[in-house]
């Protein structure tokens, strides 16, 4: 049996998600062990490249004009939604304490929802209003209501950056593939993001430090790159190679809240490998995100949008044309923010 578009977006969304959740846990015995931030995400990010290569060389299949044809979603994914986001990030957790990072930088679906009602000039659904408020108090509760607090402004502002940038990451994944496969955007995007990075660390600008031996891990120990591995292949080329079919056949607005599931999974994978707890206002803050993301009524992503006359848009009633995502119904302009996954 054949699955609908749509039902094969929220399983590769669904699938991305588990697969990001599992990178906390799984990076956090390096970055106790000595690794730099910096370092672990530079690597992560290269050796995830290297992953997907073969699948990348065989869904190309000597189509690599593809890639000069796509050469700006590429360049958006690997320098904005890899490097800029990972940097911004890391550069606000070293002002700002963690979770209030994460509560910032997982406000990119709600930015979207804002994009499209400025671009639009049309106020969103009631069910998309719903949606995002569930949304947001559900990850209020899973990160912890301690991340609501008064802290360093420009470390705020670098989150609010990291925020932009994983929002750019959802409207590039959801743009029209032109030719371009999932995984090859996905492996092309973090090799760039991870040479940007490494640039970035010679620099001196972040610490850039390894450490070999080996780290505890599930209540023994390991080779370093054990969960390096694990990190590499799961929490990097599986989750950017399905978020990116994903969000190609859900649309940015959808995938983004989706992508809201990470921070669910990560709390359970901390608990199963980490062993840190898992509170009742954490598993009621998941339940709440499955509420806001079951909110979110469906749209069209942006590949089925351009194949439609220019007719059928102007045809529309309103109420449907002010759902379309920034991706869909200003596709033929420039992206949110910064030009640019």
């Amino acid at each position: 049996m054949k699955l609908a578009p749509k039902h094969v977006g929220l399983i590769a969304m669904i699938l991305s998600a588990i697969s990001f959740g599992t990178s906390g846990a799984f990076i956090k015995p390096l970055l106790e062990a000595g690794w730099s931030p910096a370092a672990a995400v530079t690597v992560r990010a290269l050796t995830g490249s290297v992953v997907l290569l073969p699948f990348v060389v065989f869904a190309l299949r000597g189509r690599w004009s593809a890639l000069w044809r796509g050469r700006r979603r590429v360049l958006g994914m690997g320098v904005i939604a890899v490097a800029f986001t990972q940097f911004t990030y890391f550069a606000a957790i070293s002002r700002i304490p963690v979770s209030t990072a994460l509560l910032i930088e997982y406000l990119a679906p709600l930015l979207l929802v804002l994009w499209a009602w400025a671009t639009t000039r049309r106020l969103p659904r009631p069910t998309v209003l719903l949606g995002s408020v569930l949304a947001v108090a559900g990850l209020v509760l899973v990160i912890g209501p301690g991340a609501l607090q008064a802290v360093d402004p420009l470390g705020l502002l670098l989150a609010f950056a990291a925020a932009i940038g994983c929002a750019v990451y959802f409207v590039v994944a959801a743009r029209p593939a032109d030719g371009l496969p999932p995984v090859a955007l996905a492996g092309s995007g973090l090799l760039l993001g991870g040479l940007v990075l490494g640039l970035v660390g010679l620099t001196g600008v972040m610490p850039f430090e390894t450490v070999g031996g080996t780290v505890p891990m599930l209540g023994a120990t390991a080779p370093w790159w054990v969960p390096l591995g694990v990190v590499a292949i799961a929490g990097t080329a599986i989750a950017y190679a399905t978020g990116i079919a994903g969000s190609s056949r859900l649309g940015s607005r959808l995938a983004s809240f989706l992508g809201l599931l990470e921070v669910v999974f990560a709390s359970i994978f901390a608990w199963l490998v980490v062993g840190e707890s898992l509170t009742v206002l954490q598993m009621l803050g998941g339940a709440l995100i499955l509420a806001g993301i079951a909110s979110i009524p469906g749209e069209q992503p942006a590949a089925a949008a351009s194949d439609q006359p220019a007719d059928t848009v102007a045809d529309r009633p309103a109420d449907t044309v002010a759902d379309q995502p920034a991706d869909a119904s200003a596709d033929t302009g420039p992206l949110p923010a910064m030009t640019t996954g």
